[in-house]
C-alpha cells in the first residue's frame, strides 16, 4: 500500500504564491512518477503537471511558465509551486503516483485564489 499526503493549500488573492507538497510513504521503492492534478467544482479532473522517473516534468498549457513541479527524492516527496495565481486556478488539488502497476491518488488540498 502506499499513502499520498498533500499539503499547501489555502486562499490566496490574485497574484499571490503557494507551495503544495505530496509526501508519499508505503511500499515505494525506489523512483516513481508523480502528477498533480486539480478539480475545479462542476469540472473534470484536469491534469496540472507530472514528473516521471527520470525527472522529466510535463506542464498543461494554462500553468507553463506559472508552476514548477519539483521533487526530492530522499524524503518521496513533490511540490509544486505555484506563482502569479489566477481565479481560474481555483480546484481541489491532487497528487497521484504510478507504483507498480496502480495508480494512487491523495485526499487532496483545496486552492482557493479570490479576485
Amino acid at each position: 500500500q502506499v499513502q499520498l499526503v498533500e499539503s499547501g493549500g489555502g486562499l490566496v488573492q490574485t497574484g499571490g504564491s503557494l507551495r503544495l507538497s505530496c509526501v508519499a510513504s508505503g511500499d515505494i521503492y525506489g523512483l516513481t512518477p508523480m502528477g498533480w492534478y486539480r478539480q475545479a467544482p462542476g469540472k473534470q479532473r484536469e491534469v496540472v503537471a507530472t514528473i516521471t522517473s527520470s525527472g522529466r516534468t510535463n506542464y498543461a498549457n494554462s500553468v507553463k511558465g506559472r508552476f514548477t513541479l519539483s521533487r526530492d527524492n530522499a524524503k518521496n516527496t513533490v511540490y509544486l509551486q505555484m506563482n502569479s495565481l489566477k481565479p481560474e486556478d481555483t480546484a481541489v488539488y491532487y497528487c497521484n503516483a504510478l507504483v507498480r502497476t496502480v495508480l494512487y491518488w491523495g485526499q487532496g488540498t483545496q486552492v482557493t485564489v479570490s479576485s
